[in-house]
């Protein structure tokens, strides 16, 4: 069992990445996309896009501080 529990937060932590990652790789697309209709809302979503990928590491230290892990 403590197998098991040294692995889950590394697979966490990569399939956050992966999805990011993806995220990351079409976020050029959809920005151009709503640049079309202003370009302020194409660097509004970047901008919470970039600092999404930061809440949610800083949720998931939150989450794991409080439970003692």
């Amino acid at each position: 069992m403590p197998e098991k529990k040294e692995r889950s937060p590394a697979i966490a932590a990569a399939v956050i990445l992966l999805v990011v990652g993806v995220g990351f790789f079409i976020l050029p697309k959809i920005m151009l996309w709503l640049g079309d209709f202003s370009p302020w809302l194409a660097a509004a979503f970047g901008a919470l896009f970039v600092l999404g990928f930061f809440l949610i590491f800083w949720l998931r230290a939150h989450y794991q501080r409080r439970r003692g892990l």
